[in-house]
């Protein structure tokens, strides 16, 4: 493949292009009109521009990325992560329009996108699984007999979807009905599908994932874990890898049975296996996400491995080069997610301008993201600007550099989640590797975390601006302009020029 689109934006789009120009490859960037000036576009060496800002006028639109595609003769296109990186019929488009879609085969997207279908899929290989319900539930009195049978307290879970949507924790029977009813509304704006399936719910959970790299050879490794307990709305803000929790033999019981999980689909390329690990050290299946995940860098760092490139790779057909026993775990590495959001008000998105950015460097320090400074966070999309991550020798040296980096962030023009990437880091419970998926709900109220901020004023003046989020670009286009492609919203009539 000599050229490949990019059917994202942000970070991500960036943090791909980086890769493909070091294959000397050839990328096409995608954007909104909220994003015409984003560092992504200007890194590419090719620009189509989709339409209006909110994701259904633009990033979510399939026919415009693949028409842009086949005029700029593209020979593959890298979903990312989120809009169209796990849909089934997205994938099918572009494999039917002659170009590569780099990653796994729709049939795979579509057993492990559905998680009743992803636990029957598993199931026949030796797959732990929590108990629960078997098929979807649409019903809301069968939904809350059953719910008695296994016993409280219970998930109840969208069967369409994740991001904490459709998700509810119900402690005791009289508050079932009320939150089957919010679930089941959750679930039908957010995936177009109310059904919900239920399971006993883990006590004191962490939360472990597998990375699983698989060739169109039939060769399928495990790149170890990733710890993601660290989670606000069942969302994860921290990820480190490897976990403070597992032995060497929970790892590699662990690695196996992901391997085992991706055989059970066929799956190709770079996916993940999630995990719930109870207090009993007993693991179980959640789900397989079919992409390229946000924290994917804490694995390249532990490992050496471009998971981009070995992505392109696979989808050009080449064998994996490395067998398990040549995977290495190396060292420490962390990742805190930056959001536009305030810690101090129930991590309420807050939308501005990046009046300034400064961004932390040194040693074992990466920062990606896909802002400048002055530039405007969009409304239109998930608030998350930057993604923080550091690498030590051991866990408490990671634990020390992000320390270090988030002070030496400065940010200003948006409240942003350092100060609580800060909190997480100086927890004692964190230091010590002792907590859970419960750890923000637990541990932090931000009533003690405002008391923290106002007594670090006191002594660091530069703080009054850690409540501010922002992020950098951290590439810029250093040699070719970029070449501009524009498609109407409602039409197919295609006009290029060269960006000046």
């Amino acid at each position: 493949m000599n050229r490949i689109l990019i059917a994202n934006r942000g970070e991500i789009a960036l943090r791909i292009i980086r890769s493909l120009r070091e294959m000397n490859i050839e990328t096409v960037a995608v954007y909104s009109d909220a994003d015409q000036y984003a560092p992504h576009v200007n890194a590419a060496d090719f620009a189509i521009g989709l339409g209006p800002g909110p994701s259904t006028e633009s990033y979510l639109r399939m026919d415009a990325i693949i028409e842009g595609a086949q005029q700029l003769q593209v020979e593959g296109i890298h979903p990312g992560y989120g809009f169209l990186s796990e849909n089934a019929v997205f994938a099918e488009k572009v494999t039917q329009a002659g170009i590569t879609f780099i990653g796994p085969s729709p049939e795979s997207i579509r057993t492990m996108g559905s998680k009743l279908a992803a636990k029957e899929a598993v199931a026949a290989y030796n797959t732990p699984l929590i108990p629960g319900t078997a098929e979807a539930i649409t019903d809301k009195d069968d939904a809350k007999r059953i719910a008695t049978e296994i016993g409280y307290p219970v998930l109840i879970k969208a069967s369409a979807g994740g991001g904490g949507k459709g998700m509810r924790i119900v402690e005791q029977e009289a508050d079932f009905d009320q939150q089957i009813e919010m679930a089941m509304s959750e679930a039908q704006n957010a995936f177009g599908d109310a059904s919900v399936f239920l399971e006993k719910f883990v006590l004191d959970p962490r939360h472990i994932e597998i990375q699983v790299l698989c060739d169109q050879h039939g060769n399928r490794l495990y790149l170890h874990e990733r710890e993601c307990s660290i989670q606000r709305r069942h969302q994860k803000v921290v990820e480190e890898a490897p976990s403070a929790l597992l032995t060497p033999e929970l790892r590699k019981a662990m690695g196996e049975s992901a391997v085992r999980v991706a055989e059970s689909c066929n799956y190709i390329g770079a996916g993940t296996v999630e995990y719930l690990v109870d207090r009993d050290m007993n693991f179980y299946f959640l789900e397989m996400n079919t992409r390229l995940q946000v924290e994917h860098p804490v694995t390249e760092l532990i490992t050496g491995l471009d998971l981009v490139k070995e992505q392109v790779k696979v989808a050009r057909g080449e064998a994996l080069n490395l067998t398990q026993k040549d995977v290495k775990l190396q060292g420490h590495a962390m990742e805190l997610r930056v959001y536009a959001e305030d810690p101090l008000n129930n991590f309420l998105p807050d939308i501005g301008t990046l009046e300034h950015y400064e961004k932390p460097e040194g040693p074992g320090v990466r920062v990606d993201d896909g802002f400048e400074e002055g530039m405007e966070i969009p409304i239109f999309y998930d608030p998350m600007i930057s993604k923080l991550i550091v690498y030590g020798n051991s866990r408490e040296e990671a634990i020390h550099r992000m320390k270090r980096a988030i002070k030496e962030y400065r940010i200003s023009g948006v409240k942003n989640t350092l100060s609580f990437g800060s909190f997480v880091m100086e927890h004692p419970e964190f230091a010590k590797g002792n907590f859970t998926t419960h750890f923000v709900d637990e541990h932090f109220t931000p009533q003690v975390q405002s008391l923290k901020e106002q007594a670090n004023h006191k002594h660091e003046p530069w703080l009054e601006d850690l409540g501010k989020l922002g992020a950098t670009l951290i590439g810029k286009s250093d040699d070719k302009p970029v070449q501009n492609v524009s498609v109407a919203k409602a039409s197919s009539n295609w006009s290029s020029q060269r960006r000046r």
